[in-house]
């Protein structure tokens, strides 16, 4: 097992620990190629870990995941274990708020990429998923309907359908999201 292994091992859920692996990762970034290859290695039991210090890692340096956005779009769907999806969902957020909101243009998705963002998405959204990840769901077909006519009609219906079912935290995001709808 080499550092990189066993510090992702180590890391607990605790935001110390979770942000000591990122530390590492951005201290060590020529090991970029094998964090991102555990995070989305779904046979290794701490690959939800790596997924956990993948998101601190995009909210300091998210345009180091720019080379990886092939793998974060085409891998995510094979993720199952929730506390993989949430950091997931959220590291597709702020990718997505980057080039749509920000105009970050370091940022940027294939049009293969977005397809499958929205296809990833609706399925987190309408699929038993834990609600972090559905609500980071709404808010990425938010943005992706601002570039795809055909997701606000379709996401509008579902948060409509489906709000009197849900926690207090989805109905307040679907409530938001439903008012800019309007």
């Amino acid at each position: 097992m080499n550092e990189l292994t066993t510090i992702i091992a180590q890391t607990t859920g605790y935001k110390n620990s979770r942000q000591m692996a990122a530390n590492y990762v951005m201290e060590h970034p020529e090991l970029m190629n094998t964090f991102m290859r555990i995070c989305f290695e779904i046979d290794n039991e701490d690959h939800y870990k790596a997924c956990w210090a993948l998101e601190l890692v995009a909210y300091e340096k998210l345009e180091w995941l720019q080379p990886y956005v092939p793998l974060i779009c085409s891998k995510s769907k094979l993720l199952t274990n929730e506390s993989a999806i949430r950091p997931v969902a959220k590291v597709l957020f702020l990718l997505l708020e980057a080039h749509y909101k920000t105009g970050n243009s370091s940022i940027q998705f294939t049009d293969v990429q977005r397809q499958e963002m929205i296809a990833l998405h609706f399925d987190w959204l309408i699929t038993d998923c834990k609600v972090a990840a559905k609500v980071y769901a709404m808010r990425c077909l938010y943005l992706l309907g601002l570039e795809y006519q055909w997701i606000h009609p379709e996401l509008q219906t579902i948060l409509i359908k489906d709000f009197s079912t849900h926690s207090a935290g989805y109905k307040a995001v679907s409530k938001h999201i439903l008012k800019k709808l309007k």
